[in-house]
C-alpha cells in the first residue's frame, strides 16, 4: 500500500510540473518571439521496492519522472506591426543582444532606440550589428532595413545587423522569456531574410495548451481520488485489525 501511495505522490509531482509548463506556455501567447516548452516524463524503476507477493513485470515498482524539459522552436507566424524598428526574421536566425551577463540571442524583433540613439531591445538590451551596437544621431531620418538585414538612413549605411544560427539549436537554453544562452559557438545566418515592420508571433498553439491543461487537471484528479481510496483502505484495514484484537 505504501508503493501505492509513494507512486502517486510521484505522478502529482510531475503533474504539477507539467501544468507549471503549460500555464507558463499560456501566459506568453501574445509574447513575441517567444518558443513554447514542454516536458520530458520517463518510467523510474526503484531498485529495491517490490510487490512480494506479485510475480513477473508486476513485481516491480516504478515512479514517474519528469526529466527535462524541451523547446519548439518552430517557426511563429510573422505579422505585420507597422513599426519601423520592428524586424521578423524568416528562417533559421537568431538576432544578436548584448547583456551584462553577456551576448544572448532572441527572435523577438520588437526594438527601439534608447535616449542615446542605440538600437535596442524592449529590455533596453543593445542588438548587435556586425561591428557593435548600433547607433543613430538625432537628425537622422528615414530608417530602412534591408532583407540582408542592412540599415541605412538619410545619413547613409549604419550597420548591418548581425544574425546568426546554431549547428544545434536545441543547446540553447532560456535567459528569461525571449532570450537564449548557449556555449556553442554561433555560425553566420544563411538563408533567412530580415523583414522591416513584421513581428514573429508565440509559437504557442493554444487550443493545444488548452486541452493539454484539461487532460493534466483530469489526471491529477485522478491520482488524488487513488490517493483517497488507498487512505480509507489503510483506514479500514487498522480498524479491522483494532476490532479483531479487541475480540
Amino acid at each position: 500500500m505504501e508503493n501505492a501511495l509513494l507512486v502517486s505522490l510521484s505522478r502529482q509531482k510531475a503533474l504539477q510540473a507539467q501544468m507549471n509548463v503549460v500555464a507558463n506556455n499560456m501566459a506568453n501567447m501574445n509574447t513575441s518571439g517567444y518558443k513554447s516548452d514542454g516536458l520530458l516524463f520517463e518510467e523510474h524503476l526503484m531498485p529495491t521496492a517490490r510487490m512480494t507477493d506479485m510475480s513477473g513485470r508486476d513485481a516491480r515498482v516504478s515512479f514517474v519522472q519528469d526529466v527535462g524539459q524541451f523547446r519548439n522552436f518552430n517557426e511563429g507566424s510573422i505579422e505585420q506591426s507597422g513599426g519601423e524598428l520592428d524586424v521578423a526574421i524568416s528562417g533559421e536566425g537568431w538576432l544578436v543582444v548584448q547583456t551584462q551577463q553577456g551576448e544572448r540571442y532572441t527572435r523577438n524583433g520588437q526594438l527601439k532606440l534608447n535616449s542615446e540613439g542605440q538600437l535596442v531591445t524592449n529590455a533596453g538590451n543593445p542588438v548587435l550589428g556586425q561591428g557593435g551596437p548600433i547607433s543613430f544621431s538625432p537628425n537622422e531620418s528615414g530608417i530602412e532595413i534591408a532583407t540582408d538585414g542592412t540599415i541605412s538612413t538619410t545619413a547613409g549605411i549604419k550597420g548591418r545587423l548581425q544574425v546568426v544560427q546554431f549547428d544545434n539549436p536545441h543547446a540553447l537554453k532560456k535567459h528569461g522569456y525571449t532570450l537564449f544562452k548557449t556555449d556553442d559557438a554561433p555560425q553566420p545566418a544563411e538563408d533567412v531574410r530580415i523583414l522591416q515592420g513584421m513581428i514573429e508571433r508565440s509559437n504557442v498553439n493554444p487550443i493545444m495548451e488548452m486541452t493539454r491543461m484539461v487532460e493534466t487537471v483530469r489526471a491529477y484528479t485522478a491520482v488524488t481520488s487513488s490517493i483517497d481510496s488507498a487512505h480509507r483502505m489503510r483506514r479500514s484495514a487498522i480498524e479491522r485489525l483494532g476490532d479483531t484484537r479487541s475480540a
